[in-house]
C-alpha cells in the first residue's frame, strides 16, 4: 500500500487564491462567473461602480444565464460597455454529452492545458442532483477510487466549479425566462428547476481546495444566484480535518464523510489519508461542525461496500457502535468497477445484511441505487482526462 500522500495543502490553497484571467494578445480579462456577492462588489467598486450593481450583474449571470453583457438590460450601457472591455462571463466547453439508460447524463467539460473534468446530473422522481468536481484529478490516492488513478494536476477556479451547474442548468433547459420581463409575465417557470441538489463528489477532494469551494458553494446557496437550501448542497471530504474546522465557521452546508471502513487498520489501506487523520479525530471534527446545529445540514456517512475487505458483519457491528450518538444517516455504495481495479463489490445479499444490522441498531441506512453505470458515471468511476503533477500517483495502489 503507498505511504500517506504528501497533500501539499498550502500549495493547493495559494494556487486557490491566484486571479481568474485570460493571457495572450488582448487585454487581460476577469472572469465574473466565480464571483459571489462579496467578490462581486468588491470588483465593481474598484472600478468605480456602485456596489448595489453587483446584484444586478449576478442575477443576469445565473438566475438568466448570460454570457453576454449586452444583454444585461437594467444595467447602464456606460458599464455595459466597461465590463466588456475588462470582464467576461466564461464557462469551460462541453466537449462529450453522453446520457445513460437511466436517465442519467455526464458531460464532459474541457479545460486549458490539455485536461477536462466529468459533471453528472442524475434525475429522480422528485428532484435532480448535480454532481459536480472540485479539482483536475486528486490527490488523496484512495484505491478504490478511479478519479484517484488519474493523478492530480490542479484545482479547479471558482468560475469552474460554479460553471458547471451554470451550463447543466442552461444544458437542461432550466431557464425559461431570458428577461426580467418574461419572468414577470410567467414567473412560476423562474422557480422551476431541474436541479434541485448539488453535491461535490465528484473529481477531487473539495477541501484542498478550500477557498474556491466555498466561493462557489455561496453562489449556489445566494438568492440572488440559484437560491438552494444549504440542506441541498453537500460537500463531501475524505477528512482534511483543518478545513473541516474551517468550513464550519464560513460555509455551514451539509455534510458527507467518505468513510468507508470502521476501524484505522482497515481504513488506512484503502484511505491513505488516515494516517494523517485517524478515525476518532475525524469524527470529532465532525462533531464540532455539527455542534449546536443538527436541523439545518445533515451529516452523511459514505462507505463503499467492498467484498472480503470491510462488509463482514464483525465490521457492521464495530461501525455501529463507532458512530454512536452521531447524528447521521449512512449511505452504503455497492463498488463500482474501473479498469485495472483490485477490488470486488459485494454481493447484494451481503449488502442487505450489513445494512439491516445498522437499521436495527437505530441508524437511517440506505442502499444507494447505482446510477450511470453504463456510461462510467457511477460514484468512484469520474475521472476526466487529468495531466499528472502528483508526486505521488506511480507508488502503487496495492
Amino acid at each position: 500500500m503507498p505511504e500517506a500522500p504528501e497533500l501539499f495543502e498550502q500549495d493547493l490553497q495559494q494556487e486557490s487564491e491566484q486571479p481568474i484571467i485570460i493571457t495572450g494578445k488582448k487585454p487581460q480579462k476577469v472572469n465574473l462567473l466565480g464571483m459571489d456577492l462579496p467578490h462581486l462588489k468588491a470588483f465593481l467598486t474598484e472600478i468605480g461602480e456602485k456596489p448595489f450593481r453587483a446584484v444586478q450583474v449576478l442575477k443576469w449571470i445565473h438566475q438568466y444565464g448570460v454570457d453576454n453583457f449586452d444583454d444585461m438590460t437594467n444595467v447602464s450601457q456606460a458599464l455595459r460597455q466597461r465590463l466588456s472591455d475588462i470582464a467576461e462571463i466564461r464557462a469551460p466547453e462541453v466537449v462529450l454529452e453522453q446520457k445513460a439508460s437511466d436517465g442519467t447524463t455526464k458531460w464532459l467539460m474541457r479545460l486549458d492545458g490539455g485536461n477536462s473534468i466529468e459533471t453528472v446530473f442524475i434525475p429522480e422522481e422528485n428532484r435532480g442532483t448535480l454532481c459536480v468536481s472540485s479539482q483536475v484529478g486528486c490527490a488523496l490516492d484512495c484505491s478504490f477510487c478511479s478519479t484517484a488513478r488519474q493523478g492530480f494536476n490542479r484545482n479547479l477556479s471558482s468560475a469552474e466549479i460554479i460553471a458547471q451547474l451554470w451550463t447543466a442548468s442552461k444544458m437542461l433547459n432550466e431557464r425559461i425566462p431570458k428577461t426580467e420581463q418574461a419572468a414577470e409575465i410567467n414567473p412560476q417557470n423562474e422557480t422551476r428547476r431541474a436541479i434541485t441538489n448539488v453535491v461535490l463528489m465528484g473529481m477531487g477532494e473539495p477541501l484542498l481546495n478550500f477557498d474556491n469551494v466555498v466561493q462557489a458553494v455561496h453562489l449556489m446557496v445566494d438568492d440572488n444566484a440559484y437560491g438552494l437550501s444549504k440542506r441541498r448542497v453537500t460537500i463531501s471530504t475524505a477528512g482534511v480535518i483543518p478545513a473541516l474546522k474551517r468550513l464550519r465557521e464560513e460555509c455551514d452546508v451539509s455534510l458527507a464523510l467518505s468513510l468507508h471502513a470502521p476501524n484505522d487498520a482497515i481504513r488506512e489501506k484503502i484511505v491513505p489519508l488516515n494516517k494523517k487523520y485517524p478515525i476518532k479525530e475525524l469524527l470529532d471534527a465532525c462533531r464540532y461542525y455539527f455542534s449546536g446545529d443538527t436541523k439545518k445540514k445533515q451529516f452523511t456517512i459514505e462507505y463503499v461496500m467492498l467484498a472480503g475487505i470491510n462488509d463482514s458483519t464483525r465490521n457492521a457491528h464495530e461501525l455501529a457502535r463507532l458512530l454512536r450518538k452521531l447524528p447521521c444517516k449512512i449511505n452504503l455504495i455497492p463498488f463500482n468497477p474501473f479498469p485495472e481495479s483490485d477490488y470486488v463489490s459485494s454481493r447484494m445479499q451481503v449488502i442487505k445484511q450489513f445494512r439491516d444490522i445498522l437499521q436495527k441498531a437505530g441508524y437511517v441506512t440506505m442502499i444507494r441505487k447505482t446510477r450511470g453505470e453504463d456510461i462510467d458515471a457511477a460514484c468512484g468511476q469520474l475521472a476526466g482526462k487529468v495531466k499528472d503533477k502528483s508526486r505521488r500517483i506511480n507508488s502503487g495502489n496495492s
